[in-house]
């Protein structure tokens, strides 16, 4: 009996214990569960999107360093196709500011494929990789030089610089005709003066250096090619300030200060937008005002490459007798090339339709082809004899 009596009490110790054992586990986790947070669903789709991202852009760069480098240029221009929407729908003078910006901190794609040979040509000693550049008026304080020249143009002009700052014209200063693929300024030389340009100019200058004698040996064709700081020409306009009574000293305080940097000068007598600028183009005033400018430049000391060339940029609103008159001056002067040219302020058809013609300043762009390609035919007939 007491043996049986012991067995039992066993058993029923041992099933208390399994008993008191399964209600503590299930009581712990109960507890683990009610303490453990539960994972959202939303956070495990936001996971598996940003692991599905990584894993995109992991296997887009593996594919990208398998593409030759002049299909990846070819890729990153066409996709900057993609933000002129978004520049077209601010004012226009503000995505002006923000495309030199973007230029100036090198926010733009740089053009990596060699230009066909067929495209380069040599003018003044100077090779041009290719005949496509940046005219003045986009980089007027020099700010971008290396990122324009970087996307490609065969030769980068800043300007116009005039010898002190001026802000220009009251605003604003930029109205856009979109549908006659035209934009009218009148900007008025809006400049920071030739002080600060030749700063920017001179770092730029010895870095274009720096980079182009690293990179390229020095007996190497890519080193001979282009201007003075490395591959692609520099110009630089020269303007005069609104308030000048001295119109010469101006242009020649800017060539004193700024050619020693400058591939090309150029003269801009042509602005519609400053009053009495382009009196200067009558006979008189431009052969005295070549003559100094010719002087002010020669007289400086120069290495090899000699001085730069110097040009002069004509209005497209000349009469016939303008034109010959400036053609005489070009000659007798030996002038090194002519710019044709500034803006105009006609407003040829379409353009006259539009409300936004009644807008005082030049008209550039699509209207001015016809206009601009004649004057350029009649000075080559004019000219010919010494430029061609």
């Amino acid at each position: 009996m007491a043996a049986r009596a012991a067995g039992k009490l066993y058993r029923n110790f041992m099933r208390q214990r399994v008993i008191s054992t399964s209600i503590g586990a299930s009581r712990h986790c109960s507890s683990a569960a009610t303490s453990a947070p539960k994972i959202p669903h939303s956070s495990k789709k936001g996971r598996l999107l940003t692991g599905a991202t990584i894993g995109l852009i992991i296997a887009g760069g593996a594919y990208v360093s398998t593409v030759d480098e002049a299909t990846f240029c070819g890729w990153l221009f066409s996709a900057t196709k993609l933000v002129n929407p978004f520049f077209a729908l601010l004012d226009a003078e503000v995505a002006h500011k923000l495309a030199v910006s973007a230029a100036a901190h090198g926010w733009v794609p740089r053009e990596k494929r060699p230009d066909p040979p067929i495209l380069g040509l040599e003018v003044w000693g100077r090779k041009f990789s290719n005949p496509i550049g940046l005219s003045a008026g986009f980089d007027k304080n020099a700010e971008a030089v290396e990122g324009l020249l970087g996307m490609g143009f065969g030769f980068v002009e800043v300007g116009s610089v005039t010898p002190v700052p001026q802000e220009g014209n009251p605003k604003p200063h930029i109205f856009r005709l979109r549908q006659e693929g035209a934009i009218i300024n009148c900007c008025g030389f809006n400049s920071e003066g030739i002080v600060a340009v030749a700063k920017r100019l001179g770092a730029q200058h010895g870095k274009r250096k720096l980079e182009t004698s690293s990179s390229s040996s020095p007996l190497s064709e890519e080193a001979k090619h282009g201007g003075k700081a490395g591959p692609g020409i520099l110009g630089v306009n020269l303007g005069k300030n609104k308030t000048s009574e001295d119109a010469a000293a101006d242009y020649v305080q800017g060539v004193h200060t700024l050619s020693q940097y400058a591939d090309y000068l150029v003269i801009n007598i042509s602005s519609p937008n400053t009053p009495g600028l382009r009196m200067l183009q009558g006979r008189k005033h431009l052969k005295d005002l070549v003559k100094k400018v010719q002087a002010a430049r020669d007289e400086m000391q120069w290495g090899e490459e000699g001085p730069p060339p110097l040009l002069v940029k004509i209005s497209p609103d000349l009469s016939k007798e303008d034109l010959e008159d400036i053609a005489a001056v070009a000659v007798a002067l030996r002038l090194d090339g002519l710019i044709i040219s500034n803006t105009t302020i006609s407003r040829p058809d379409p353009v006259n339709k539009n409300p936004v013609s009644a807008e005082s300043g030049g008209l550039s762009g699509k209207p001015l082809f016809n206009l601009s390609t004649n004057i350029l035919m009649e000075m080559y007939l004019l000219t010919r004899s010494h430029f061609f």
